[in-house]
């Protein structure tokens, strides 16, 4: 076996260790960004501000410290920060919102489910490759999937909040999607921190306007501050420069598809500590997202 061969599965190895990690990490946001909203009185849009500006706080904090703060001069550069933090603050306020209309479980199986179906049709479309039959079935098994979670008798929600939730958690599936496939080629000098710290940074001013029209004032309290820092720290500036340094050795689709342990992450979490419940619908649609992924990830 030759080294470059050695040197290549270790990387798809570590690629697969970060993508599951950003998986797992995702999967408390959801939570800690509803217990945010509920405790602090926040509207959703606040919420999402809040978050892209302590990740990127955080990361700056981070890469102060380690020197490597500098950003490279260039155009390729700026341009890439700046639709990172367009992109970041669209799926944020959007997944959010979805989240206020229905809830943590359904608004994210839906966005992250939506996400392996956008990004293989964003692939094709970039790359000029049609799709085969298998990844056909796949979208097919997924859009069913996410039908019969948005049916579940404990979405917590119905009438037009189900089906403006639903939407709202599509647009922001559609704006991850639009993320990763940005994302699959690196700009010289700017590798997945730094993405993520200055993108997050674009993203939360792109939001302040609107997250100052709802109010952002947060309750000095113990409890608020350590799930403001919580949300920003762990699952949105550890979970996103987690995915984006995998995204460096990995598919787009894969990496898109291990981003499903997120939903299974927060429905564990959701069940645990608000009491929601998906039902026997919902969980055939976990069912379905799951074999999607499977027949997705099993394409060569």
């Amino acid at each position: 076996m030759s080294l470059s061969v050695v040197v290549d599965a270790r990387a798809k190895s570590r690629a697969v260790v970060a993508l599951v990690a950003a998986g797992v990490l995702w999967g408390t946001g959801g939570i800690a960004g509803s217990l945010l909203a509920q405790r602090a009185g926040l509207h959703p849009q606040p919420v999402a501000a809040y978050r892209l500006l302590v990740a990127g706080g955080c990361g700056v904090l981070f890469l102060a410290v380690t020197g490597g703060a500098r950003l490279p001069r260039t155009r390729a550069a700026a341009v890439r920060l700046v639709v990172a933090g367009a992109l970041l603050a669209l799926f944020q306020t959007s997944y959010f919102a979805a989240v206020t209309l229905t809830s943590v479980s359904v608004a994210t199986m839906t966005t992250i489910g939506s996400l392996p179906v956008f990004v293989a049709a964003g692939a094709a479309v970039l790359d000029r490759q049609r799709p085969d039959a298998r990844t056909l079935i796949s979208v097919a098994a997924a859009v069913a999937g996410v039908v019969l979670l948005s049916g579940s008798s404990g979405a917590g929600a119905s009438g037009w909040r189900l089906v403006a939730g639903v939407a709202l958690a599509l647009l922001a599936g559609a704006g991850f999607a639009a993320l990763t496939l940005v994302n699959r080629r690196q700009v010289a000098g700017l590798d997945g921190l730094r993405v993520t710290t200055y993108g997050c940074l674009v993203g939360g001013v792109l939001l302040l306007p609107a997250g100052l029209a709802f109010g952002m004032t947060l309750p000095l309290r113990a409890d608020v501050l350590a799930l403001a820092l919580y949300l920003g720290a762990v699952p949105t500036m550890l979970g996103y420069a987690a995915y984006l340094r995998g995204l460096r050795d990995a598919r787009p689709v894969f990496a898109a598809l291990a981003a499903l342990l997120e939903p299974l992450t927060a429905a564990v979490l959701a069940a645990v500590l608000l009491g929601e419940h998906l039902g026997v619908l919902g969980w055939c649609g976990a069912a379905l997202l799951v074999a999607a992924l499977a027949g997705s990830y099993s394409r060569r």
